[in-house]
């Protein structure tokens, strides 16, 4: 089965996940999205205090080892199950999902192109670039509505890993995208565009 891995990045609240999900309806029944956000690390040893102030925007709290397996096996035509993540918790969930193999696999997550091995098994990258101040709005009113956060525990983490890494870590990865998309799925004519370029590779 010929396979297009389509990597999508960019920093928290930039806007990827409706650029995959973009892509997905475009693609759909033939396309999967893979999130880094499913393999953050079980730190099951730890209190939920700790597992609280854990630094989870650097690439060592995610099993990046294990999305790259499956990006592997879902390139080979193999199904796989992936781990899910109760961000409430901070802690995977006791049942993972299975993910069927399809024509396109995109993966998608913040810090994916700060790792080599990711950047080499995708055909084509993307980078969602926002302005920070719209991206820090967004997670402030995801992470409050639909993670079970307080307004001062999402400042505090923003302004203590979340902006820090993505310097270090996220806005230097932009140099390994083959695009890089202001705004987001707000952004017709860009995404108009790479639709129209992955529907030739793929005839």
């Amino acid at each position: 089965m010929d396979t297009m891995v389509i990597g999508v990045a960019g920093g928290t609240g930039s806007g990827k996940s409706s650029i995959a999900k973009k892509l997905y309806e475009a693609f759909s029944p033939d396309a999967v999205i893979l999130c880094h956000d499913y393999y953050y690390k079980h730190n099951a040893s730890l209190t939920f205090e700790e597992r609280a102030n854990c630094n989870y925007d650097h690439p060592d709290s995610l099993e990046t080892e294990l999305m790259v397996e499956h990006i592997k096996q879902l390139k080979a035509g193999k199904d796989i199950m992936h781990p899910t993540y109760d961000f409430s918790k901070h802690l995977r969930n006791p049942v993972w999902q299975k993910l069927e193999a399809k024509r396109i696999i995109i993966v998608e997550g913040i810090l994916i192109f700060s790792d080599k091995e990711v950047c080499s098994l995708c055909d084509l990258k993307l980078f969602v670039d926002t302005d920070a101040d719209v991206r820090f709005a967004r997670r402030l009113k995801r992470d409050v509505n639909k993670r079970g956060r307080t307004v001062e525990s999402v400042i505090k983490q923003y302004m203590e890993t979340v902006k820090p890494m993505h310097e270090q870590f996220v806005e230097p990865s932009k140099r390994q995208a083959n695009l890089i998309i202001p705004e987001g799925a707000k952004n017709a004519i860009a995404l108009e565009t790479v639709i129209d370029a992955i529907k030739k590779k793929m005839l």
